[in-house]
């Protein structure tokens, strides 16, 4: 084995959410885990060890975001849903230059991985600059073009674009398959049902993930709901509940709607800072869970959130839960963790990422527990010490990640990309965007 990360706790995000106590984590050559679990019996001498106070735990999933709207932050704020996007987003991102993309996701990258995030789910414009962006942070991300039906935006074009893409370069790669290409329709309101097919027919002959906006306002959908029952009945009419889906946000769903997504398999990035913050609703998690969807968490974009903080959604998503269903046990603070990790794995169809297994990559996340939110020690029951991480500290003492073996922070910072500098590129650009 080429290096042994060492731990007092190793949180592997098994099923059971288990606690091992002086842990280990073994990774080869290639960056895929070979061992998890308690030093004591680990395999043999490791070429390398690092020696970790604190935890270590699985690098954290994005289910779905707009990473480079970083550019947009704190633009229309106090608007709702369609007014927000109709009267201040889509005129701003009008202007945008293939050159913003990639400062924004560049930026929108090192603000996830400073705080755990290693993979994210993403759709928005000049994919190809989100995808050299990542290369250049070493995080991990999922990435689509969004399709999308507007004047001068033709639906086929996208399309067709994304196939070429794929066709290309394959759907997956980078050192460490950094970089996963999927179809990102954008949401069944602003595609017709031709379009929302044949983004299914061409999705399901290469095996790509489908990125898809769904029943997040109660009042987008209103013509797809009236001619169709729900959205995910209209989704599945056209073939897209067939393949893979992770069907973002999915707030207004009916009983039969979960027993749809159920059925079929579908991921719900469920985003609960967000649909909070624009009055959208309170996705029905507990739901959801008792019926086996396969649910993950997301931040959605930076100018709707307004950061990249999947720890946040953690606590909201089991905050917004217990208040929803009047149950303070409905999720628990294992449960949120999982969602973040495993969970969002699940829910994007990838079983190489989100857990710390033999075999998937060593997406690893350290946190420093010099810190008052531990100030009881981490000798504590497991329940305690889960509640302490989730509840207490969230993400501030996140100080270095790895991703496929290689380190990309380091004390709290990033070791490929100069922060000041992704900074004042997005400074630039935001103002031209604004006009200032």
């Amino acid at each position: 084995m080429a290096h042994r990360l060492t731990a007092p706790v190793v949180l592997p995000a098994d099923p059971a959410c288990s606690v091992v106590r002086d842990g280990a984590i073994d990774v080869d050559d290639s960056g895929r885990i070979t061992y998890c679990g308690t030093a004591a019996d680990a395999p043999g001498e490791a070429e390398r060890t690092t020696a970790k106070d604190g935890i270590l735990l699985p690098g954290l999933v994005n289910t779905h975001a707009h990473s480079p709207m970083v550019l947009l932050r704190g633009m229309g704020g106090d608007l709702p849903l369609l007014r927000w996007l109709r009267e201040v987003i889509w005129p701003t991102e009008a202007k945008l230059r293939p050159s913003d993309v990639r400062a924004g996701m560049v930026l929108g990258s090192i603000e996830m991985l400073r705080r755990g995030v290693t993979t994210s789910a993403e759709m928005y414009f000049h994919a190809e600059q989100m995808a050299e962006a990542v290369l250049t942070t070493g995080a991990r991300a999922v990435i689509g073009g969004p399709i999308i039906d507007l004047p001068g935006l033709d639906w086929r074009a996208l399309l067709a674009d994304t196939s070429k893409w794929i066709d290309a370069d394959g759907l997956r790669w980078g050192q460490g398959d950094r970089i996963e290409l999927s179809y990102a329709g954008h949401s069944a309101y602003m595609l017709p049902p031709e379009a929302l097919g044949a983004i299914a027919d061409e999705a399901r002959q290469r095996d790509a993930l489908v990125q898809i906006h769904v029943a997040e306002a109660a009042d987008e959908d209103a013509e797809q709901r009236a001619n169709h029952g729900s959205v995910p009945r209209l989704l599945d009419e056209v073939g897209l509940l067939r393949g893979r889906l992770i069907a973002a946000h999915s707030v207004h769903l009916s009983d039969e709607d979960i027993a749809l997504f159920a059925a079929r398999g579908t991921g719900v990035a469920h985003c609960p800072g967000s649909n909070a913050k624009l009055a959208s609703g309170i996705a029905r998690l507990p739901e959801l869970q008792a019926a086996d969807v396969r649910v993950g968490l997301g931040t959605d974009g930076p100018a709707s959130n307004d950061d990249l903080d999947l720890w946040e959604e953690i606590q909201l998503s089991a905050m917004l839960a217990r208040l929803s269903t009047q149950d303070a046990t409905a999720v628990t603070a294992a449960d949120a963790l999982l969602l973040a990790t495993r969970g969002g794995a699940d829910a994007l169809g990838r079983d190489d990422i989100g857990a710390l297994e033999e075999g998937r990559w060593a997406d690893v996340v350290h946190v420093d527990t010099d810190d008052p939110a531990f100030a009881a020690g981490i000798d504590v029951p497991d329940e305690q010490l889960l509640g302490n991480l989730v509840w207490a500290a969230g993400s501030r003492r996140v100080t270095d990640v790895w991703v496929a073996g290689e380190q990309v922070v380091s004390g709290g910072e990033s070791s490929r990309v100069d922060r000041g500098e992704a900074q004042a590129n997005v400074a630039v650009a935001s103002d031209r965007l604004r006009g200032a």
